[in-house]
C-alpha cells in the first residue's frame, strides 16, 4: 500500500508545516513522534546515526501506524543507494547534504526521479514497498514524484554558487532549501562563527535569493520563541530540532 504523502499536500496547499529530528534507530521513536499528533513529518538524521535497509522498512511502517511522513537526511557519500532504498521502504521526503554547484542538483534529482522520457531520472522499477504488487505498477512514477525533494545549502563553496544552484534547483523542482550554519562554519576555517550573530546575514542572503527563485526555505529551530525571526521575513516551514 502507498502511503498518502500529507507533508507534500500540505506543501503544495501552501500551509506551514513543522517537523522534528530523531536519530534512534528504534522504530517506537518515529511512531511516538506520530502519536503526539504535534508533528506533519520527522526526519531521521542518518547522517549522524547508524542504519541498515531492514531499519529503514521498520521505520517506515512504525511511522505509518501513526500516519506520520519520514525524511532522511542523507550522507553525501553514500546518497544514491540510500535514496532509492529509502523510497524503497516508504519514506517521504529526501534531504541531500553538502550541495555545491548547480551539478550537484542534477545529481541529486536523478537519484530519486524515475526513468521515463519526461522525468529525464535513474530510478529503475524496484519491487519494493512502494509497488510490492507488481513491476507495470502506473503508480510507481507518481510515487517517485510526489516526493518532497530538498538540499542543503551549507558550506562556502554554495553560497559563492548560490545563484547557478538555485536556478537549477527551480529547473528541477526543489522543493525546500536548508541552510546548515554549521558546516558554513568549518568550511570558513571558524566553527565559532556558528554563534556568531555575523552568520545572520549569509543566513538571510540565502532566504532572500531562495524567495526570489520561489524555493522555500526550510528553518531549523531550537524553540518556539526563534520562529518570530523568520515569521517577520515570510517563512511558515519549520524543523523544529528536538533530537530525540
Amino acid at each position: 500500500m502507498i502511503m498518502r504523502n500529507t507533508f507534500r499536500e500540505a506543501f503544495n496547499a501552501g500551509k506551514p508545516t513543522i517537523g522534528t529530528h530523531f536519530l534512534f534507530s528504534d522504530p517506537d521513536i518515529a511512531e511516538l513522534i506520530g502519536d503526539t499528533g504535534l508533528f506533519d513529518y520527522a526526519e531521521f538524521a542518518a547522517e549522524y546515526s547508524c542504519l541498515d535497509m531492514q531499519l529503514l522498512y521498520h521505520l517506515a511502517r512504525a511511522a505509518q501506524c501513526a500516519e506520520l511522513p519520514l525524511m532522511i537526511k542523507l550522507d553525501q557519500e553514500g546518497q544514491g543507494i540510500w535514496a532509492q532504498a529509502t523510497i524503497g521502504a516508504g519514506f517521504k521526503s529526501i534531504l541531500f547534504t553538502d550541495i555545491r554547484k548547480s551539478e550537484d542538483i542534477e545529481e541529486c534529482h536523478a537519484i530519486i526521479r524515475a526513468d521515463t522520457p519526461t522525468d529525464n531520472g535513474r530510478m529503475g522499477v524496484k519491487i519494493r514497498w512502494p509497488v510490492l504488487s507488481s513491476y507495470a505498477s502506473d503508480q510507481y512514477p507518481d510515487d517517485l514524484k510526489s516526493l518532497v525533494f530538498c538540499v542543503m545549502i551549507e558550506n562556502k563553496e554554495a553560497v559563492e554558487n548560490l545563484e547557478p544552484i538555485l536556478e537549477q534547483a527551480k529547473t528541477k523542482v526543489i522543493h525546500m532549501v536548508q541552510w546548515g550554519p554549521a558546516d558554513y562554519s568549518v568550511s570558513m576555517g571558524d566553527p565559532k562563527l556558528f554563534h556568531s550573530k555575523s552568520i545572520h546575514k549569509v543566513e538571510e542572503n540565502v532566504i532572500r535569493k531562495c524567495l526570489e527563485h520561489q524555493i522555500a526555505p526550510r528553518i531549523e529551530i531550537g524553540e518556539v520563541d526563534q520562529a518570530k525571526r523568520y515569521i517577520g521575513l515570510g517563512l511558515g516551514i519549520f524543523a523544529l530540532v528536538g533530537i530525540v
